[in-house]
């Protein structure tokens, strides 16, 4: 285990590249999550401020 964990004398380099593969695509999904969750607030408060959700009248048909 322990030639396993020493990677061939290459670990000082390994080991570093998998903490960073797995840290930078979890904090860019905890920041895409979190930035999700902060938009949604902003649209709700926004739509509370307005009286309610803003609805555009229907468009119609094309005559065909």
């Amino acid at each position: 285990m322990e030639e396993f964990l020493h990677m061939g004398g290459y670990a000082a380099y390994v080991w570093p590249v998998y903490a960073l593969g797995i840290t930078v695509p979890l904090a860019l999904a905890i920041h895409s999550i979190a930035d999700y969750r902060r938009q949604a607030r902003l649209v709700e408060a926004l739509e509370s401020e307005a009286g309610g959700r803003v609805r555009r009248a229907a468009r119609p048909e094309r005559d065909r």
